[in-house]
């Protein structure tokens, strides 16, 4: 698996093959100061996506196979 990048590529979330489990993309994210991360489902793509709360807001998260953390 490639080690997780602290900042996320300009072009993230990346389509690839992806060897996070759900419980890893979690723990991505909450590593990173996401809380109450909600189901993760994985995207044809590769692409872990779910909700989570960050800095007070609830926002639609992104895990790629890089480990990159997208929010929108």
């Amino acid at each position: 698996m490639p080690a997780p990048k602290a900042d996320a590529d300009k072009n993230a979330p990346l389509p690839g093959a992806n060897s996070f489990t759900e419980g890893q993309a979690k723990s991505r994210l909450e590593s990173n100061g996401y809380s109450n991360v909600g189901a993760l489902k994985k995207d044809d793509n590769g692409v872990w996506k779910g909700t989570a709360t960050h800095s007070g807001a609830q926002v639609n998260v992104s895990v790629d196979y890089r480990g990159n953390i997208t929010r929108n």
